[in-house]
């Protein structure tokens, strides 16, 4: 494949997913059919179908382009430096920015990734990719802050941050203020209060606490 049929390709498969995130938001996801996206995106059905396999195929793609929209933002954030506090918020801001075009029909994909069992899901074996990726993030910003905590919470912490970044999506998706301030000022409040919890990790008087927290952290990842 040369390389300008490869840029093509590329070109069709964001058309396919663009128009099927539209068609998600004025139809429903239930009654958008790959039918209706490929005639929509003017392409052909067999086509739609040799970028995407199925709807949940396609919905991947989406969080994929997500995915690597916010890791352009997060290595700015990392390259940049600053404390705990600083840098976690940059890579929160960052990822909000990416999901704020979204937020009108965000409720819908989160519905559809609550379903026990979905392939949508952030923990299904389809979602590895992008889940990965977001994974990654965290490794990264763990591993080069400066900031002195217990050594088994700071194995672990790329973990929670998952985990949190998932729960405050799902707060940012049903915060009706205007441009989600709420969300914005919850992160501002909280990101600070985690910065000096994980600070008193490293002292012994905290200790039975850490383990309390790093025991917590297991149970809530689904791959413990």
């Amino acid at each position: 494949m040369t390389t300008t049929e490869s840029g093509r390709g590329e070109q069709t498969r964001k058309l396919i997913v663009d128009t099927a995130l539209r068609l998600f938001s004025e139809l429903g996801y239930e009654k958008t059919t790959m039918r209706a996206i490929a005639s929509a995106a003017g392409v052909s059905v067999g086509n739609a179908y040799y970028y995407f396999a199925s709807k949940e195929v396609l919905v991947q793609e989406f969080y994929l382009q997500l995915q690597k929209e916010h890791l352009a933002g997060v290595n700015e954030v990392l390259a940049k430096g600053g404390s705990f506090s600083e840098q976690l918020m940059g890579i929160l801001r960052a990822g909000i920015e990416v999901w704020r075009p979204h937020h009108e029909f965000g409720g819908k994909f989160i519905g559809l990734a609550a379903v026990p069992g979905s392939p949508l899901s952030p923990f299904s074996p389809e979602s590895a990719q992008s889940r990965e990726m977001a994974m990654d993030v965290y490794r990264r910003f763990v591993a080069g802050t400066t900031l002195k905590m217990d050594a088994q919470l700071r194995e672990q912490l790329p973990d929670f941050l998952f985990l949190a970044q998932l729960g405050l999506v799902a707060y940012w998706v049903h915060d009706q203020s205007p441009n989600q301030q709420r969300t914005t000022k919850v992160m501002e409040l909280a990101v600070p209060y985690l910065e000096d919890l994980i600070g008193l990790s490293r002292h012994k008087v905290f200790r039975a606490m850490t383990t309390r927290a790093l025991g917590l952290i297991k149970l809530l990842n689904p791959y413990h």
